[in-house]
C-alpha cells in the first residue's frame, strides 16, 4: 500500500522533554537557538544527538556524521527503544495559539514517490528539489541504521474521512507520550494505533485512495494521492539512498520505505505561512536597481516588501512573468546570485526577517502566503512549485523528532 503501518520505535523514557527537538532545517540563521537546545539536552538521551542541524553544517562534517551513526547504534544496543510492531501513531499537536493539528505516523513506499518536477507518481513533491542540496543529506542517511522523520505528508481530504476515522476512537487508544515541547513548540500527544484500530484506518485509507483515483480518472490525469508538505529535500535524500541500496540489494529492503506524518491539507488547523528571502553579502542598491529594471511594474497583484538597513519599501512584480509571486522573485534571485558570493537564506518569521536585514550588505524580502486550496491542482497543472514557496506554520510549529524506524 502507498501508505502503511510500520515497526515504530520510541525511546523508553520517563520524560520526552529532552528527546524531542525541532526539524534540523529550522533556525538556520539563528545558531543561538541550537546552542540553547544543546545546553538543554546535555548528554541525556535525545534526538539532537541523532541529527545534524543545518545551522551547524560545516565544510567537513564526516566525523560528526560518524558520531551520529555510532550514537544510533549505541541507543539500539542499549535497548533504549520500545518497538511497536505493525502500528501507526495518531498525533495531536497543540500549537501555541491553542489550535490542534492532527496527524498519523506511518510509512510511504518510495517506489510511489518521485521528486522530479514532471512526476506523475502517487506521491509528489510540492517544491522543486535542488539536487545540489541532496549530497549532505544523503551522506547523513546512507550509513544510518535509523531514520527520524520531520517529513509532513499531505492528503487532500475535504470529506475528513482519514484522520477522523481515528479521532473518533482516540480516547480508547493507549497514550505513548503527552508533554510540552521545548523552545515554545507547544504540546504534543501521541496514541498507539494497533489491532482493530489499524483496520479502521486502513479501510478509510482504501476509500480515500479509490475516490481520489476516480476523481483523477474523470480529469484524465494521473492520480496524485499525497504531496510532500514539509521535508521535501529530506525525503528526496531518502529516495536517493534507496535507489543506491536497491542497485546492490534489490527492492525488498527496509530503505524502500520512509517514515512520515500524514496530515490533511483541508484541516482548518493547517495554516500555510510564507517563507521570506534574506540575501547576505550583497550590494543592496544594485540589486534593487536590477529588480526594478527587470521584473517590477508600477502595480500588480504580485506584491512584496523589502527591508534593508537604511531603506524599506514595496515592490510590484510583473504578472506576465508568472502565476506565483514567489516564483517570479526566486527565478530572478537564482540568476542574480549565480556564481557570486551572495548567500540566500529562507526565513519564516516576519520579525526575524526584519531584524536580520539590519546590516549594510543585507536585504530581506517579505512575501505573502499562497492559497492552500489550490495546491494539489497547481502541482498537477504546473509541476512542483519553486523551492521554499510556503511553510506549514512558523518555525516552532514544525515537526519535532519523536518516532524512529530501522532502515538497515
Amino acid at each position: 500500500m502507498i501508505f502503511n503501518k510500520a515497526d515504530i520505535l520510541l525511546p523508553a523514557l520517563d520524560s520526552y522533554s529532552k528527546w524531542a527537538v525541532v526539524a534540523c532545517d529550522q533556525f538556520t540563521s539563528q545558531p543561538e537557538y541550537w546552542e540553547q537546545v544543546k545546553k538543554l539536552v546535555g548528554d541525556d538521551v535525545s534526538s539532537y544527538h541523532l541529527i545534524l542541524p543545518e545551522a551547524e553544517l560545516s565544510i567537513n562534517d564526516s566525523d560528526r556524521i560518524v558520531e551520529i551513526n555510532k550514537t544510533m547504534e549505541e541507543y539500539l544496543q542499549k535497548g533504549i527503544f520500545n518497538v511497536y510492531e505493525n502500528s501507526y501513531v495518531y498525533v495531536e499537536r497543540e500549537l501555541n495559539n491553542g489550535v490542534i493539528r492532527k496527524g498519523i505516523v506511518g510509512v510511504i513506499d518510495l517506489e510511489d514517490y518521485d521528486y522530479t518536477p514532471t512526476a506523475n507518481t502517487g506521491i509528489r513533491a510540492t517544491e522543486k528539489t535542488v539536487v545540489d542540496r541532496l549530497p549532505p543529506r544523503v551522506k547523513i542517511r546512507e550509513n544510518a541504521p535509523l531514520e527520524l522523520p520531520h517529513i509532513l505528508l499531505l492528503c487532500d481530504d475535504p470529506e475528513h474521512q482519514l484522520l477522523e476515522s481515528i479521532e473518533t476512537i482516540k480516547d480508547k487508544l493507549p497514550v505513548l507520550y503527552d508533554f510540552n515541547l521545548m523552545q515554545d513548540g507547544g504540546h504534543i500527544t501521541g496514541r498507539l494505533v494497533q489491532g482493530e484500530a489499524v483496520s479502521l484506518f486502513d479501510n478509510a485509507l482504501e476509500k480515500y485512495l479509490q475516490e481520489t483515483e476516480k476523481k483523477y480518472q474523470n480529469l484524465d490525469e494521473d492520480a496524485m494521492f499525497f504531496a510532500v508538505g514539509d521535508g521535501n529535500h529530506s525525503l528526496a535524500a531518502a529516495k536517493k539512498c534507496y535507489e543506491l541500496r536497491k542497485e546492490e540489494f534489490g527492492s525488498q529492503i527496509k530503505a524502500r520505505y520512509a517514515l512520515v506524518e500524514l496530515e490533511n491539507l483541508q484541516d482548518e488547523a493547517q495554516k500555510f505561512e510564507p517563507i521570506h528571502r534574506l540575501l547576505k553579502y550583497v550590494d543592496v542598491q544594485n540589486l534593487l536597481k536590477n529588480m526594478r529594471e527587470q521584473i517590477c511594474v508600477e502595480y500588480s497583484k504580485h506584491k512584496i516588501e523589502y527591508y534593508a538597513q537604511d531603506d524599506c519599501g514595496t515592490l510590484y512584480l510583473d504578472e506576465r512573468l508568472g502565476e506565483l509571486t514567489v516564483g517570479i522573485l526566486q527565478n530572478f534571485l537564482d540568476d542574480y546570485v549565480n556564481n557570486s558570493s551572495i548567500l540566500v537564506d529562507y526565513i519564516h518569521d516576519d520579525s526575524v526577517l526584519k531584524q536580520l536585514s539590519n546590516n549594510s550588505d543585507t536585504i530581506g524580502f517579505l512575501l505573502y502566503a499562497i492559497d492552500k486550496k489550490s495546491l494539489f491542482q497547481g502541482i498537477i497543472k504546473d509541476g512542483a512549485l519553486p523551492r521554499k514557496t510556503f511553510s506549514m506554520g512558523h518555525a516552532q510549529e514544525k515537526r519535532y523528532y519523536m518516532e524512529s524506524r530501522k532502515i538497515m
